[in-house]
């Protein structure tokens, strides 16, 4: 099977017969000669038919026929020509094959302005040839890459646990029941149960990247009833500060990649710039937190969120993180163990072992040291009414399991961020909330 070239490939085969496959992007029937921009999803190309050559005739003839969206194969010579502005190259074909005629589009993808998000969604497919989607995409597979060989070469193991589970999972509430067979079974919220599994198994260092589900009826910019997940949790820590260490690394590596490859395209094209952080990222506990928004901005906490954070208090977080500390990151401490999952270590004084992480306004990572001890997470349950629902999820701790702790990261809400996009609806391959369920 012959090889596929892609456009970035070209500069390789200059002063060759190649074949070639792709979009129709753009036809210029001139007088003298007909301009064909073909493309890929790494660039374009240039396809020069010269009509005063007599074997062109059959050529022309095809393309007289061809929309713009087709897809057809090209084979023919490949050369240098300054005179092209699309990267100097010019492709001169001995034949055509249309192996798709596109019908009219219901938008022109090259121009959304004034196209309803919705709209794009329900044609996906025709989003994603928009070069500024197609990008997304590029960035966030670079972004997780990066993040998964840095782990990998920290020796951590890659997992994948189920996502369809016998009990409610973690809470209790907000999941997804679905019939399995003659019984309910439920979509899972997280891995996290496996995760610990996984550490009480022995296997110190895990981490998955996959699909989460919330059954929250959210409608706001960074929900999603679907969403990817990016876990880990690894064993023998000392505290949670461990862990929001790693998390730095984690970060730092993945940013790091991203700006090496697509820094100046994300200036250009989304006039964000990739900025990567110092360690180590500051820290302040959340009554502290409270004072200094309350001194600097006059913002009080709601009664209902205090012990927590809310979105106006994350926005706030991070304007005060960037006065303060000149930095993008801001870690907060000392949430109260009545707002979060049981699974959380909590001191004597029931302060959590945790930390969430803001970014640009928003938290993009809950994070903790999980409680290992068998006595402990059982009477944690029960002080949630979960004893029995969790019941298979507490044997793990039953025959020895070290100190771990690890957190999540929203993949989608990250790329989101990262390039100061409006909505996760920008950049989720395919979207899920409360009111989509298609295509």
């Amino acid at each position: 099977m012959m090889k596929k070239i892609y456009v970035k490939e070209l500069k390789n085969y200059v002063n060759e017969n190649i074949s070639f496959s792709g979009f129709v992007d753009t036809i210029r029937d001139k007088k003298w000669v007909m301009f064909v921009i073909l493309k890929d999803h790494t660039g374009r190309v240039q396809m020069t038919i010269e009509k005063s050559d007599e074997k062109n005739a059959a050529l022309l003839e095809i393309m007289n026929h061809v929309t713009v969206d087709s897809t057809v194969k090209v084979e023919g010579f490949l050369k240098a020509n300054e005179a092209v502005k699309l990267n100097g190259l010019e492709l001169i074909p001995e034949s055509i094959l249309v192996t798709s005629l596109a019908t009219s589009l219901p938008f022109d993808y090259n121009n959304l302005d004034g196209v309803n998000i919705d709209t794009r969604l329900d044609y996906r497919w025709l989003d994603f040839r928009n070069d500024r989607n197609s990008l997304v995409r590029q960035i966030e597979s670079t972004m997780i890459n990066a993040m998964r060989e840095y782990l990998i070469n920290e020796q951590f193991i890659e997992i994948h646990t189920p996502k369809l589970l016998g009990t409610a999972s973690e809470s209790g509430s907000d999941v997804f029941e679905v019939k399995y067979f003659d019984r309910k079974a439920y979509l899972a919220q997280s891995p996290q149960f496996y995760k610990q599994m996984a550490i009480a198994g022995g296997l110190s260092k895990v981490f998955e990247v996959a699909p989460a589900f919330r059954a929250e009826n959210s409608n706001t910019s960074r929900h999603a009833t679907e969403f990817t997940s990016f876990d880990l949790e690894f064993a023998y820590i000392e505290s949670y500060e461990d862990v929001m260490n790693l998390e730095e690394d984690l970060l730092i590596a993945g940013l790091t990649k991203v700006k090496e490859l697509f820094g100046d395209v994300i200036l250009e094209v989304f006039g964000r710039e990739v900025t990567i952080p110092t360690k180590p990222f500051p820290r302040i506990q959340l009554q502290d937190l409270y004072q200094e928004l309350h001194t600097k901005y006059d913002y009080n906490i709601p009664v209902e969120d205090v012990g927590d954070m809310n979105a106006e208090a994350e926005k706030l977080a991070t304007r005060y993180a960037m006065e303060k500390y000149n930095h993008e990151f801001l870690f907060i401490t000392g949430f109260s163990g009545t707002k979060r999952a049981f699974y959380h270590m909590r001191n004597e004084n029931g302060e959590l072992q945790g930390y969430d992480l803001i970014w640009r306004g928003t938290e993009i990572t809950t994070g903790a040291q999980r409680e290992h001890r068998f006595e402990e997470i059982v009477k944690n349950a029960s002080e949630k009414g979960l004893k029995d629902d969790v019941k298979h999820y507490l044997e793990f701790f039953k025959y020895g399991c070290p100190p771990h702790g690890g957190f999540a990261i929203g993949v989608d809400r990250l790329t989101m961020l990262l390039l100061d996009l409006s909505s996760v609806k920008e950049t989720q391959f395919l979207f899920r909330g409360p009111s989509r369920l298609e295509p």
